[in-house]
């Protein structure tokens, strides 16, 4: 059994890490450091999980030996002084996307956890969204043969999200970004079309990056301002296409710990592909979506702990994303001299 602890209980916590660790037969969340000033008016969803020990001292965290596994769920700002700490105290660290405000912060994150013999990774859990995964069973299973061209859509009719500031790159675009690198790896050329539609040069709200891999091209678009549901992901081959919408994510329990459903979604959403195969016979079919579990990525960090395996999130992806979002929002700076 690995014991972890958690520190911070926002959102990402309660939605995308607790449903998922509570399926795991091999790792407990021990203990969740939450600072005093958090808990201020906030203190009853403690009880929906009696096993957890709730802490506002984040030594008692760090001198408990029994903790292998530090979790960094706060906002960005903190992620490094916290992830530092944890490694010192010979903890390894899963830390929220971003993982750090800059590259240079987090190399010196993945340079300190390798001198401890210790893993530090960005919690790139997105990768095991059911609708990723189906994309990535398409694309291996070869029949759309070369693939040319993909857009990965991430949207919102959200205009009273848009106000000046830079985090849509950071809050969004991130997770997209990450799955196509995780796919294709270093692009050829990049090519940004990131701005605001509202507020030039002091925001990010729409966000169009092609990624160039010889003659593939990867398209990333988030933007605030869609109104109609748009495919997820549309793929394009020498052989054939395919489009899937979103597959969602869970619902939010109004009271209560938030439950997770593993069954595989309708088959009104399982998306379509269509291919030529190799006696020109044109072919048809619904694809069966893959189901969400973000328990996946634990798994295989819990492997790669036990077993002093590789990273399921390498260092030099992470380091690439960062530096990704940073082109993103420096471009989304300069976009107002184009208005």
């Amino acid at each position: 059994m690995l014991n972890m602890a958690i520190i911070g209980f926002g959102n990402a916590v309660v939605n995308y890490h607790l449903p998922y660790l509570e399926r795991s037969d091999n790792i407990k969340v021990k203990k969740i450091y939450r600072r005093e000033e958090d808990r201020i008016g906030d203190t009853e969803r403690e009880a929906y999980y009696p096993h957890i020990t709730f802490t506002m001292d984040f030594d008692d965290v760090l001198q408990d030996n029994e903790i292998e596994l530090i979790v960094v769920a706060t906002h960005v700002d903190s992620h490094i002084e916290y992830a530092k700490q944890a490694l010192e105290h010979g903890k390894h660290v899963l830390v929220e996307k971003p993982f750090a405000a800059t590259s240079a912060e987090a190399q010196d994150i993945f340079e300190l956890a390798e001198r401890k013999n210790l893993i530090a990774m960005a919690n790139q859990n997105r990768r095991f969204d059911g609708d990723f995964l189906t994309l990535k069973n398409v694309i291996e299973s070869g029949k759309l043969g070369n693939i040319h061209e993909i857009q990965s859509h991430y949207d919102y009719f959200k205009p009273s999200w848009i106000r000046p500031g830079f985090g849509l790159m950071h809050g969004l675009a991130v997770h997209t970004i990450d799955q196509m690198v995780s796919l294709f790896g270093k692009a050829d050329r990049i090519h940004y079309d990131v701005r605001s539609l509202v507020y030039p040069g002091q925001a990010d709200d729409y966000i169009d990056i092609d990624f160039h891999y010889g003659l593939t091209k990867v398209t990333i678009k988030c933007s605030l301002l869609v109104k109609i549901a748009h495919p997820k992901f549309i793929v394009h081959g020498d052989r054939g296409s395919f489009v899937k919408y979103s597959s969602g994510h869970q619902t939010k329990n109004g009271e209560g710990p938030t439950q997770v459903s593993f069954e595989r979604e309708p088959e009104e959403n399982w998306g379509t592909l269509t291919y030529v195969d190799d006696e020109g016979e044109t072919h048809t079919e619904k694809v069966p979506s893959e189901i969400t579990d973000y328990g996946l990525l634990y798994e295989r960090l819990v492997q790669a702990i036990r077993h002093q395996g590789e990273s399921p999130i390498k260092n030099e992806e992470v380091l690439y994303v960062l530096d990704i979002l940073k082109d993103g929002v420096e471009a989304a700076k300069q976009a107002q001299s184009y208005n």
